[in-house]
């Protein structure tokens, strides 16, 4: 898996970190144990600041995406359902969620178009390995 970052976009480099971890987990190019770079190493290769990377991995950590074993560095965490059946949502993704819903709706949006929408990235995270999501201000 590799890691680009892009500075010319608003997103704060740590988040675009997080983003790209979760997505490599989510299309299967991190297993579960999986060692992730070291902080120094990841913040060399991408030249930037080791401690955003530090914050990247904090995140990932709070969040429950990799853990961290002290000097033994970060490792891809196990999944918190091995059926894949339960909800694995958090009561924080629930929250974000509802977040994207309100400023989706601040703007104009409808109820039916915010839920298109969602149903299209849906797929497309749960359909096509590896792409890209949709960009929708062409639609």
């Amino acid at each position: 898996m590799f890691v680009r970052i892009d500075h010319s976009i608003d997103e704060p480099l740590y988040m675009q970190i997080r983003s790209q971890v979760i997505a490599g987990i989510a299309r299967g190019e991190l297993a579960a144990g999986d060692a992730l770079p070291s902080v120094r190493r990841l913040a060399s290769d991408l030249g930037i600041n080791l401690h955003t990377v530090n914050k990247a991995y904090a995140v990932l950590r709070d969040e429950g995406y990799i853990e961290v074993r002290g000097r033994s560095g970060a490792f891809v965490a196990q999944s918190q359902s091995s059926s894949g059946s339960a909800d694995t949502a958090t009561p924080q993704m629930a929250s974000q969620l509802y977040g994207l819903a309100m400023a989706y709706r601040a703007r104009g949006g409808t109820l039916e178009g915010f839920l298109e929408q969602a149903s299209q990235q849906a797929k497309q995270a749960f359909e096509q390995t590896g792409a890209a999501p949709i960009d929708v201000s062409k639609q």
